[in-house]
């Protein structure tokens, strides 16, 4: 694994919406380069940049035209050359965010693997062989090219499946996973990773990552095949690059060779944590929010129990990081109040793994209620600019409000940079401090011991090593201590009395054990 993730402190910028360099109302790279004094003075020690690849943005650039080419909207592969450059003089990491699983519909691959006269491409995707032909139960397009045969989606209409092959074949047209044309499809994307990663990149995001081979069985047994030769051409290659799963299963994805795999916003413990669960899918705010970081939210033993056996069952192959939200989730804003977003905050920064952190969440950005855009459905809503400073578009740019790449926050206390940089009782602050505490203490490291203390009720409590965390979301709570501590931070109302740790209301305890002879 490579050495620096153990430090590793994240934060993901949706290229689109950070900084707008040149005033045509959309974000590029020179921007991010702007603002990465910003990310530095943070804590933030790596980036992970959503796709910027060139791409018909029907799907948020998630749907690539060209691997090879940074989208002109962002810039030129030279501007991504010196983000590498300008963010490594920083002790800046950046991961690209690669999609293996499909390209766009426009891609020069796809265009040739569609042509009626076979040619070195027609493997390249998931094609049947009939023009009538359904594609074996994967979501199939037919009737658009010269080819006879229909071929398969890997998630939108414009977004056609490359074929790393079948685990199970049960069609004369699926092609095993050691076939020719399969092997073709992994070698140009391991030569896509290579590109970029001579170019400065150290490694990637990889999104849905366990789409590759199709039928596969529930283990993902063929796609972790895949994902592991890959692991060994970064060991033998690169052994400093780091590579991390949209998978959402840690004990699937770091056995397949992944260094890191992200705790998903899916229907389970982590979304009950910090949202509103009967809503978050369709961008519905309203309902009953029993969330643990509410007042008078759920106890915390849902959390526990969806991810202790993960974490578990993973912790010696690598790592299961929590995330604040990303481009695909409502932010915490929507349910949280930035007092509450403090408490999740202490928790993603005391847990193990690499915390992940979504641009705009540190001053507490709120979630819009947006039409649809490039894809986004209810997504868009936490895809807005960022909102450096008050005034015309929040600092965002100086194009004309009406050509933003998404409007701004229209709320005149819209939270941002500006106002919350010196603000030593700010949400930005308190995320920056959280960050120090986490990067000063190797106990509060990615890889370090990591135990429970509380399995049920309302107060969330662990041990690091020699550290112990405990968050209360409501008053009246307390912990029993088991020896000497001394306060390394506190938020709120928590004191130690008669050997207990009891909050008076909403707080943070972070404390160290004192030795004898200390």
């Amino acid at each position: 694994m490579p050495d620096w993730l153990d430090q590793a402190v994240f934060y993901e910028i949706y290229p689109q919406s950070f900084c707008d360099s040149n005033g045509d109302g959309i974000g590029d790279l020179p921007g991010i380069v702007e603002k990465l004094d910003y990310l530095k003075d943070l804590g933030v020690n790596a980036l992970w940049i959503n796709p910027c690849f060139d791409s018909p943005f029907k799907d948020a650039g998630y749907d690539v035209r060209d691997y090879r080419k940074i989208a002109p909207r962002y810039g030129t592969n030279q501007d991504m050359a010196r983000l590498f450059q300008q963010a490594h003089s920083r002790g800046i990491r950046v991961l690209l965010d690669l999609v293996p699983g499909h390209t766009s519909e426009e891609h020069p691959w796809f265009l040739m693997s569609g042509q009626a006269e076979e040619n070195p491409y027609w493997g390249r995707y998931v094609w049947t062989d009939f023009c009538f032909q359904g594609a074996d139960g994967l979501p199939f397009v037919g009737g658009e090219f010269p080819r006879n045969g229909t071929y398969a989606l890997n998630f939108f209409k414009c977004q056609p499946a490359l074929n790393y092959g079948f685990y199970q074949v049960r069609q004369p047209w699926q092609k095993p996973v050691d076939h020719p044309d399969c092997l073709a499809t992994g070698q140009a994307i391991r030569e896509v990773m290579r590109f970029w990663l001579d170019m400065g990149c150290d490694g990637f995001r990889v999104d849905m990552a366990a789409s590759l081979v199709k039928n596969d069985d529930a283990q993902h047994s063929g796609t972790q095949a895949f994902w592991r030769g890959v692991r060994r051409m970064l060991d033998a290659e690169y052994p400093q690059a780091a590579l991390v799963a949209e998978w959402g299963e840690p004990r699937q994805a770091l056995a397949g060779g992944f260094h890191m795999d992200f705790y998903l916003n899916d229907e389970n413990g982590y979304t009950r944590l910090a949202r509103n669960y009967q809503g978050w899918r369709e961008g519905r705010v309203e309902g009953q929010d029993r969330s643990f970081f509410k007042a008078g939210g759920c106890g915390i033993e849902a959390f526990w129990e969806d991810y202790l056996p993960r974490y578990q069952g993973s912790k010696d192959q690598g790592l299961f990081c929590l995330i604040s939200g990303n481009h695909d989730t409502m932010r915490l804003r929507a349910n949280l109040t930035p007092e509450e977003m403090k408490l999740f905050f202490a928790m993603l920064y005391t847990m193990p793994g690499a915390p992940f952190l979504y641009y705009g969440d540190e001053i507490g950005m709120r979630y819009l209620r947006l039409p649809t855009k490039e894809g986004g459905y209810f997504r868009t809503g936490s895809r807005t600019p960022m909102q450096w400073a008050p005034g015309e578009n929040l600092g965002f740019s100086q194009a004309p409000a009406q050509a933003l790449y998404l409007p701004v926050d229209p709320a005149p206390d819209a939270p941002t940079v500006a106002e919350q940089q010196e603000d030593g009782g700010s949400l930005l602050s308190f995320v920056r401090q959280m960050i120090a505490l986490r990067l000063e203490h190797p106990a509060l490291w990615s890889g370090a011991p990591f135990e429970p203390l509380t399995r049920e009720g309302r107060l969330m409590a662990y041990r690091r090593g020699d550290i112990l965390v405990a968050i209360a979301p409501a008053a009246g709570l307390r912990l029993k201590m088991d020896g000497a501590y001394a306060f390394l931070f506190t938020y709120g109302e928590c004191g130690l009395e008669s050997g207990w740790l009891t909050f008076d209301g909403p707080g943070v305890a972070v404390l160290e054990r004192v030795r004898q002879g200390s």
